[in-house]
């Protein structure tokens, strides 16, 4: 047998013979001319060997010549306008609407996402925003089916429709910036994002002029001592209803159409004539604390020198229980009553995030249009009324109508205040988070910055009031707009702010603001000090209550501070019977309570660098905290205790005037004593 190699040749060979007998060349040169009778005719010369030839081209089927231009390497189309582009049809309304909670839906499912509530939030929100500028009359429409959809609430649509907060949050998401800071800040807001940063501050061209170094001499204190009211949060429930059910299970209670889950045929807290911890201000408690003001301050004949009110005339009602009506009956109840008892003398108010409708909300006027103007009848009715009851001059008062109802007036003895909307910060305000990198997107900070120029220029000492506090713990105001804030504070501090006064919180509390954006906090460094008010409504968990304040005439420094309460457990027992009604005592005096182991001397003012030390003592002796624990609920007995982390917490809360510092610096979650 032959090897495999020698076999394999000789097949090879074969090969090779067989194909020579078929195949006559191995190559062959084609003619170099076009051959043009390929086709009948043409768009240009075929035989020119500068340019493709270009053939007429007949389609057998539409009998039509395919025109030149389609092939025309100089000319041929660039974009095919003749041919159909079809695009979805045009959809409803609706049919947006069910398509937007439908990717809301597959957003919220999708594994891609895992656990990235912020992705996932940013996301939903841009899909919003598509909707409600497309069809803005399907975004309260969106919002009740994603609050039912995620379970969110029992009463979606009372919270969310276009008749409560549909509407707002509708504006909100057609105006803010969703995919961006805006978006993540109100994602945060749910708990769905970490909080964005606070962004750079750049104070270029804020000031009009340095702050003075050296500070001009201080004024000097005049020996005399005003008395002055100091009222918040009063919340006055004119459809509180006695003998109701007090422990309800959902907001609000001492109503007629609430109940308590647990026992919903039987009434297991009555409503007290007087009121109870669940519970908003009837009027008869109202009236009480009116009548006990004069015997406890003295002021029975002389009446106070003044009196300030920091916000919040109505009750806590549910978004779809509110009209403007009912908050322009607040004003009327509320104000007057504070005219017969706090005057002759003014009452210098501010506006509280509830004294609005809706509440909590406040727009920008630079949004332009019917929505920039949405809030006018508000501005215009409160200041008319604060016009009524004679409290502030014509000029505050225009001002006020047309500057979400902020003013500045002069009083005859020297002292400035000035009123600002602290809405604009407000945590709960939706329109905040539009343009929310901006620090005063309001204008607001512009005009308090004016204003203090204007009173260093002229020498003058200034109180600011306002509602929503721009510190504690952080939760409540935007850290931009409150970074801006305490900027403006240390700019203007000590020689013209001499006082910051807040409401809100319902408790008694106060922050100290530090030179330098608080990067040494020491006594040197303690510039100003804000006292958050504590409410005369119960709501929650605590005792009623009032303060007044002697000042030093001449510099407007705070002296002393008197806080009375009445201990709102005690109030069923007064039910029934005509009398006596709630007793109201000295709760504490403030240099009594915190003032003992600090050297001080008695005309010495209550001011920033006296509370630092306070808080130095605090740290040295945790009792001291227990006991600003213990007032900051007035003496609650259903208020919580602070002990552990709670201790360094309560001081660092008092060290932050800023949310910004707040959250820069200090635990979360011991705000309360609730």
């Amino acid at each position: 047998m032959l090897p495999f190699s020698r076999l394999s040749g000789f097949i090879l060979l074969a090969s090779y013979q067989a194909r020579a007998n078929v195949i006559s060349t191995t190559a062959y040169t084609v003619p170099g001319a076009f051959p043009t009778s390929v086709y009948g005719t043409y768009w240009n010369d075929p035989t020119a060997t500068s340019a493709q030839p270009q053939p007429v081209i007949t389609d057998p089927v539409t009998n039509e010549i395919f025109p030149y231009e389609l092939t025309d390497p100089a000319n041929f189309p660039q974009n095919d306008t003749v041919d159909p582009h079809p695009l979805p049809m045009i959809a409803t309304p609706s049919q947006l609407m069910e398509e937007a909670l439908a990717q809301i839906k597959a957003i919220a499912t999708n594994p891609i996402f895992g656990n990235d509530t912020c992705a996932q939030c940013q996301a939903s929100l841009a899909v919003s925003k598509m909707l409600v500028l497309g069809a803005p009359e399907q975004g309260p429409l969106l919002a009740e089916a994603v609050c039912q959809y995620f379970n969110y609430s029992t009463t979606c649509y009372n919270e969310y429709s276009r008749l409560a907060l549909g509407s707002t949050f509708s504006q909100v998401l057609a105006l803010a910036n969703t995919g961006g800071y805006d978006g993540q800040n109100l994602c945060a807001h749910f708990s769905l994002c970490p909080m964005p940063p606070t962004v750079p501050l750049n104070t270029t061209g804020w000031f009009a002029k340095p702050k003075p170094n050296p500070l001009p001499p201080p004024i000097q204190p005049s020996g005399q001592r005003l008395k002055v009211l100091h009222l918040s949060d009063t919340h006055l429930d004119p459809r509180y209803s006695i003998g109701s059910e007090a422990n309800c299970s959902a907001y609000m209670c001492c109503r007629d159409n609430v109940f308590n889950a647990a026992s919903p045929d039987r009434i297991v807290l009555p409503a007290s004539r007087f009121g109870n911890y669940y519970c908003d201000v009837p009027v008869d408690l109202m009236l009480a604390a009116m009548q006990a003001i004069g015997p406890l301050a003295g002021t029975e004949e002389s009446g106070f020198d003044f009196s300030i009110f920091t916000g919040d005339l109505t009750s806590h009602d549910p978004d779809n229980q509110y009209s403007r009506a009912y908050v322009e009956y607040a004003e009327v109840l509320s104000y007057n009553l504070l005219k017969k008892y706090a005057g002759p003398a003014p009452v210098y108010p501010t506006i509280g995030n509830h004294d609005t409708y809706m509440q909590f909300q406040m727009i920008p006027y630079t949004t332009g249009g019917p929505l920039g103007n949405q809030f006018n009848w508000l501005y215009e009715h409160i200041s008319s009324m604060w016009e009524y009851e004679g409290w502030l001059p014509e000029e505050s008062i225009a001002y006020a109508a047309t500057h979400y109802a902020a003013y500045a007036v002069k009083r005859t003895d020297g002292l400035k205040i000035i009123s600002i909307d602290t809405n604009l910060w407000y945590t709960n305000n939706y329109y905040s988070y539009i343009n929310s990198t901006e620090p005063d997107p309001f204008g607001i900070l512009r005009f308090l910055t004016d204003e203090l120029q204007a009173s260093e220029d002229a020498g003058e000492r200034v109180w600011v009031i306002g509602h929503v506090l721009s510190g504690w713990d952080g939760t409540q105001a935007q850290v931009n707009p409150s970074n801006l804030f305490y900027q403006i504070v240390d700019r203007f501090s000590p020689h013209v702010i001499s006082n910051i006064f807040f409401g809100h919180t319902h408790e008694d509390q106060l922050s100290i603001f530090y030179a330098n954006n608080g990067t040494v906090m020491n006594a040197e460094t303690a510039l100003a000090a804000s006292w958050i008010m504590p409410s005369l409504t119960p709501l929650t968990n605590l005792n009623s209550g009032f303060r007044f304040y002697e000042v030093d005439s001449a510099t407007f420094d705070i002296l002393d501070a008197y806080t009375y309460v009445s201990n709102v457990n005690e109030f069923p027992a007064l039910d029934n019977q005509t009398e006596v009604g709630p007793t109201f005592y000295l709760e504490y005096s403030t240099r009594d309570a915190y003032g003992g182991n600090i050297t001080w001397s008695a005309n010495d003012p209550l001011n920033a660098t006296w509370w630092h030390l306070v808080t130095d003592q605090m740290m040295l002796d945790p009792a001291l905290v227990q006991t600003y624990n213990t007032y900051q609920s007035k003496s609650s007995v259903a208020g919580l205790n602070c002990t552990g982390e709670c201790i360094p917490a309560k001081i660092c809360y008092m060290r932050s005037g800023s949310s910004s510092l707040a959250y820069q610096n200090c635990p979360a979650g011991y705000s309360s004593t609730q």
